[in-house]
C-alpha cells in the first residue's frame, strides 16, 4: 500500500478504471479529510458531511469503470462535492418547504376543525336558550331569525297586533343579551 501513496492522481485514476481496490483506498484517504473539511465548512453538521462523502466515494467506486478525468482529480472531486452540497442544500430548502407547508396546512385544517365544532356548540346553546323562551315570544324570535319577516308579517301570521310583536322581539332580545352578551346577541340577530 506505501507504494501507491507515491503515486501521482492520474496513475491513481487509471489503475481504478481497471478496478484496483488498493488504488480506490489511496484516493479515498487521501482526499477524505480535505473534502470532510471543505463540506462541513458549508453544511456544518458531521453526519451530513459524512453521508455526503460516503455517497461521493460510493458513486466513484460504482462507476469506476467509465471515469474519464478531463481535469485533475482534486478538481473532479471537489466539484463532485460542491454540486452534491448544492444538491443537499435545494433538497433541504424543498423539504422545509414542504414540512412547513404540511404545519400550516394542519394548523388551518386543525383551528378549521376546532372553529366548526365551536360554531357547532354555540349554535346548539343559542337553540336551547331560544327554545327556553316564552312560546309566543320563541315563536315571534324564529320567524324574525328564520324568516326575516317584517313586524307587520309576523303579526299577520301569529294573529297578533304589531306592538306585541315589537314587545316579544326586545323582551326576547333583552333576555339573550343577559345570557349571551350583547356581541353574540348581534351575530344571533344576523344569524352568523
Amino acid at each position: 500500500m506505501a507504494a501507491y501513496s507515491a503515486f501521482t492522481d492520474r496513475q491513481l485514476t487509471e489503475l481504478l478504471r481497471t478496478g484496483d481496490r488498493a488504488a480506490y483506498t489511496e484516493i479515498y484517504h487521501r482526499y477524505k479529510r480535505l473534502l470532510y473539511i471543505f463540506a462541513f465548512k458549508r453544511l456544518g453538521d458531521k453526519e451530513e458531511v459524512n453521508d455526503l462523502l460516503h455517497d461521493l466515494f460510493l458513486s466513484i467506486w460504482m462507476k469506476h469503470e467509465e471515469m474519464q478525468l478531463e481535469y485533475a482529480l482534486s478538481t473532479y472531486l471537489y466539484n463532485s462535492t460542491r454540486n452534491r452540497i448544492i444538491n443537499f442544500v435545494a433538497h433541504k430548502q424543498v423539504s422545509a418547504k414542504y414540512t412547513e407547508s404540511f404545519k400550516l396546512y394542519n394548523e388551518t385544517e386543525h383551528n378549521t376543525t376546532d372553529h366548526l365544532l365551536r360554531h357547532n356548540e354555540l349554535s346548539a346553546l343559542i337553540d336551547q336558550e331560544i327554545a327556553a323562551l316564552p312560546k309566543k315570544m320563541r315563536q315571534v324570535f324564529e320567524l324574525s331569525r328564520k324568516t326575516n319577516y317584517t313586524r307587520k308579517q309576523i303579526a299577520e301570521e301569529l294573529g297578533l297586533s304589531e306592538e306585541t310583536v315589537k314587545s316579544h322581539m326586545h323582551h326576547a332580545i333583552k333576555i339573550l343579551k343577559v345570557r349571551f352578551g350583547p356581541l353574540l346577541v348581534l351575530s344571533i340577530l344576523m344569524n352568523i
